[in-house]
């Protein structure tokens, strides 16, 4: 068997989420759901089934809308739907894939915007199908830890600056159009500019080349490139050192 978490001689990067401990049982939606949650953190691990029907809910157990939301179903081989607060309804990505956002034409997934204490996924075969035991990540910005968010790229090695209000330690970003989930820290790059970035969406090994800039405050694109910096972009990012105390590099 390939054992791709401890294989001797291979360098390994890993990023940890904390969240609440044992899950505690959950009515807020018209699913009955089961939920870790760390408000502090502004994130929570939900487990739930889905209902087929459209536009049953299901509670999150954060109390502020989230803002970005990982599914995976439990057994089979279906993609990772992916939404974010900038995409609106009947709209989704997949975390597995390069491909771009479907936007506004997936009737059967995430109907309605979500709310401090539920969420809409839909009925569609792959997130909200009837019996099908789902997974899902929610993330909310918190200030001076995370940042959901999005810009836009201006095709230039002096690229976009994207404020944060910390100094990064992790961002992940994805253009809406085709292009990787990529992912940038600060332990394969101790200092600027980073350059090691791998993929969510791939087992490819690393990749190497100028990207971006860790600064106090965000980061700033270094690279003329349509995954990068030449399209509306998404992105999520964690502080090096939370809660208002980020110091430069």
């Amino acid at each position: 068997d390939t054992n791709y978490s401890d294989t001797t001689g291979t360098g390994m990067v890993a990023w940890n989420w904390k969240a609440g401990g044992a899950a505690v049982s959950n009515s807020d939606g018209d699913i009955t759901s089961s939920v870790s949650a760390n408000t502090t953190a502004g994130f929570s691990i939900v487990s739930w089934t889905g209902s087929g029907t459209l536009d049953d809910t299901v509670g999150h157990g954060l109390g502020v809308t989230p803002s970005l939301f990982i599914f995976k179903a439990v057994t089979g081989s279906d993609n990772w739907p992916v939404w974010q607060e900038s995409f609106g309804v009947d709209s989704n990505m997949y975390f597995d894939t390069t491909g771009a956002l479907y936007d506004g034409n997936q009737p059967d997934r995430f109907p309605t915007l979500p709310t401090p204490s539920v969420f809409t996924p839909g009925n569609a075969a792959n997130i909200g199908g009837t019996g099908l035991a789902i997974i899902t990540y929610c993330f909310h910005s918190v200030e001076g830890y995370s940042k959901v968010g999005k810009y836009t790229g201006n095709s230039s090695t002096d690229g976009t600056f994207v404020y944060t209000g910390f100094s990064p330690a992790y961002v992940m970003l994805k253009a809406l159009g085709v292009g990787n989930w990529n992912i940038v820290d600060n332990k394969r790059d101790t200092y600027n500019p980073a350059a090691h970035y791998i993929y969510a969406n791939s087992t490819s090994v690393n990749s190497v080349s100028t990207v971006l800039d860790f600064t106090s405050n965000g980061f700033k694109l270094r690279i003329n490139d349509s995954y990068w910096n030449t399209d509306s972009i998404i992105y999520i990012a964690f502080a090096e050192s939370p809660f208002k105390t980020s110091n430069a590099r």
